[in-house]
């Protein structure tokens, strides 16, 4: 009875050593929302990337230049000088420009949206537009294509400017005034 006794103790503690094992999620989340829109978003770009392909071939008197920043733009003017300053963090901005559908139809104009001014990174202005006004100086014109997730995205400017809708824009510095606080 004693060698009973002891075999149980034995086997009841070796038992009750068990580690906590970790319990599993109930139902399993799987990543095919996910992964639907991950191929919606390559085939929108592909389709935007051709369109924008087809008016650089239609325009080969264009000297288009690829940003690092996923668009395309050519200088109608440029300013040649080095000594002439980019904007930079901060530097306010004085500009014209107008928005196109890349069929060339004007969305807005220049007399419509008027003279801008614009802080540098401090104040909300589409994506590709921010990132273009870094690449330009004081009295140049450029006309930018800009792919939809570079303009407005997927909800665009819920006015004139439709969702997923790729952009052209000819923009004018007027003038830059470098930020005083350095």
């Amino acid at each position: 009875m004693n060698k009973l006794f002891l075999i149980a103790l034995i086997l009841l503690a070796a038992v009750s050593c068990k580690q906590p094992e970790a319990r599993r999620p109930v139902s399993v989340k799987s990543g095919s929302f996910i992964d639907a829109s991950v191929e919606r978003n390559k085939k929108l770009f592909a389709k935007e990337q051709s369109q924008i392909e087809k008016i650089m071939k239609q325009h080969k008197d264009k000297d288009y230049i690829a940003s690092s920043s996923g668009f395309w733009y050519y200088y109608n003017t440029k300013v040649e000088f080095d000594s002439i300053e980019k904007p930079d963090f901060g530097d306010i901005v004085n500009y014209n420009y107008n928005v196109k559908s890349l069929s060339g139809s004007v969305i807005y104009s220049k007399e419509e949206l008027k003279t801008q001014t614009y802080t540098m990174d401090k104040e909300e202005l589409f994506t590709g537009l921010r990132e273009g006004l870094k690449l330009m100086k004081t009295g140049e014109t450029v006309t930018f294509l800009f792919p939809s997730q570079k303009a407005y995205g997927y909800y665009g400017d819920e006015h004139k400017i439709g969702g997923n809708m790729p952009l052209m824009c000819e923009v004018t510095i007027n003038s830059i005034t470098q930020n005083q606080a350095d």
